[in-house]
């Protein structure tokens, strides 16, 4: 009996030391990028929302507080210009020694609201996009050790002991866009960085498709971002096209390019985002030719639900720091015009006032765009003859350049001058899709209302410019079940016009019907995962086509988006 007391004394005092021995939790507190935040507040509370403990993180983004009573709590990390990340539910047991590594996003970033960048050729790019985006805290990943004591959680996705590397190989084949058809074989290979940089290489090598063809045309392009300091980053994008399958003005074959493209965005303050970037390439053809493409984009947030924004391009292609979500970049077109290589110029400036409305958007803008020369587009066989330059009063170019892979072509025309308001309204119908309607006014390049087919030769004199207006009804995401990522549109304007109303616009190279669908292929053991199916559609009815008559009278037709069919294959891994 006196043995069973004493032994009961004895628990009694090992339990009563156990249960005092305090618990300490401690992390790395980081940005949507993975990038360490020094000096966030990280706070511990009890029930009720009572602070217990607080610490700063130091230069490498680590806190430890130590010390706390056995029990439950809350763990809260805030910083200047970030949404506060909180943990709940952090169960800690006397001795326990929990780490909680926490993950804040941008004030700015946190939301993602349409309307995307122009249209990318393979979009959309949800597994290839930069490693630099803010994300939504993902569920929280509890790992124990061998003894059952140490808890690791994490909130975001992002955190990974060494970095990721992605691989996307394809081969894609139809009549593609001005400058891609034809089968191509692509490589993709994406690499992020333990400091959170990222370098993304492209290859695409086309094959040889047609009877002037000299050799496969080919595209290397690379990419490479970083953070700059507390809130900004900087990308780059190198890039040399090679197309033999092109045919100039003069019969000169081939057309090759060399782009340069960099983007930079920051904050300035706790309510103005500044990106600013451009591209410079240089064109060989019969000539050469060399141009700079500067864009800037001011972004005020003067209340929690509303921006205001003015935004300077001067290339439909690269418009924001956005725009540098891909490297692959369009290949840029030029002419010869009077023994000189000509490309498209122009100015599209843009004030934006928007409001955030839930989770969706409204936007109303006011534009001005300046285009010096306009870029055409068309398709037909053309004949050497259709190449030759001629001399015709009233017209203000000839040139023109052909891609015979494809049957389509680039002529450049006059410019001119148009301004006109954009209204955009944006809303999610499910988590994963989003509806956007778009409606712009403003001018265009259009062909006589007469209908009669125009002259090759004077196309360009007979092209007038007039007012007009245009609507879009656009769905774009996820279907979260089955994984197909969709882009679908419907883009209206008169079909007498041969170019976009806000030509500068988000939606303005998706002329009437057009989607794109990427689709995983999944048939349990029999077919490996990561095997994906494309298929890309542009103008799938040919509407807005108008006819044009060649030298030797066979029919050729300008168009705002000639159509376009592109269906290939890839394999992730």
């Amino acid at each position: 009996m006196k043995i069973a007391i004493l032994a009961l004394v004895v628990m009694t005092v090992s339990l009563r030391g156990w249960a005092a021995t305090p618990a300490a939790v401690s992390g790395v507190v980081r940005d949507a990028q993975g990038v360490a935040q020094m000096g966030a507040l990280v706070q511990v509370m009890g029930p009720n929302a009572a602070l217990v403990g607080t610490a700063f993180t130091d230069l490498h983004g680590r806190y430890l507080i130590a010390n706390l009573i056995p029990g439950r709590y809350q763990i809260r990390a805030s910083a200047a210009l970030f949404v506060p990340a909180l943990h709940g539910n952090l169960q800690l047991t006397p001795g326990a020694r929990a780490v909680v590594n926490l993950t804040m996003n941008a004030i700015f970033d946190a939301a993602a609201w349409l309307p995307a960048e122009r249209r990318k050729a393979d979009e959309p790019r949800d597994d290839w996009t930069w490693t630099l985006r803010s994300v939504a805290n993902k569920p929280i990943l509890r790992v124990f050790d061998e003894n059952g004591d140490m808890v690791i959680m994490s909130s975001s996705a992002a955190e990974r002991a060494r970095p990721a590397d992605k691989a996307r190989a394809g081969v894609q084949s139809g009549d593609g866009g001005f400058g891609t058809g034809g089968i191509h074989n692509v490589f993709k290979m994406d690499r992020s960085m333990p400091d959170g940089s990222d370098v993304e290489v492209r290859a695409d090598v086309g094959a040889q498709t047609g009877p002037y063809l000299r050799a496969p045309s080919t595209s290397l392009q690379a990419g490479y971002q970083r953070r700059l300091g507390f809130a900004g980053a900087a990308r780059l994008v190198t890039s040399y096209q090679s197309h033999p399958e092109m045919m100039g003005t003069g019969g000169t074959r081939g057309l090759d390019a060399i782009q340069l493209a960099s983007a930079q965005k920051t904050q300035l303050g706790d309510s103005v985002d500044l990106e600013v970037g451009g591209t410079v390439y240089v064109l060989r053809g019969a000539g050469y030719g060399m141009a700079s493409r500067p864009f800037l984009k001011i972004t005020a947030h003067p209340a929690s639900q509303w921006n205001a924004g003015y935004r300077m391009a001067t290339s439909r292609d690269l418009q924001s720091y956005g725009g540098l979500d891909t490297v692959e970049l369009e290949l840029p077109v030029g002419v010869m015009e009077k023994g000189r290589m000509q490309m498209e110029s122009g100015l599209h400036q843009e004030l934006s006032l928007s409001r955030k409305a839930g989770r969706g958007l409204v936007q109303v803008s006011y534009y001005r765009d300046n285009l010096r020369r306009a870029m055409l587009s068309g398709g037909g066989q053309l004949e050497v003859a259709d190449l030759t330059p001629v001399a015709v009063p009233g017209a203000s170019t000839n040139g023109i350049v052909a891609d015979t892979a494809t049957g389509s072509f680039k002529m450049l025309g006059a410019g001119y001058r148009s301004q006109g308001i954009s209204l955009l309204m944006t809303e999610p119908i499910t988590p994963g899709l989003w509806v956007a309607v778009e409606y712009s006014t403003g001018d265009a390049v259009a062909a006589p209302e007469d209908k009669h087919a125009m002259q090759l030769e004077t196309v360009a004199a007979e092209l007038k410019t007039r007012s007009t207006q245009s609507a879009t009804i656009a769905l774009k995401g996820r279907v979260i079940h089955s994984g197909t990522q969709v882009r679908a549109s419907y883009r209206y304007q008169p079909e007498m016009t041969v170019t976009a109303v806000n030509p500068f616009a988000a939606f303005s190279d998706q002329a009437y019907l057009s989607f794109l669908v990427r689709q995983p292929i999944r048939c349990g053991k029999v077919l490996p995962d990561g095997l994906e199916a494309t298929v890309d559609i542009t103008n799938l009815l040919e509407q807005g086509y108008r006819p044009v008559l060649s030298r030797d009278g066979h029919m050729l037709f300008l168009a705002q988006t000639p159509r376009m069919i592109q269906a290939g294959l890839a394999f992730n891994f």
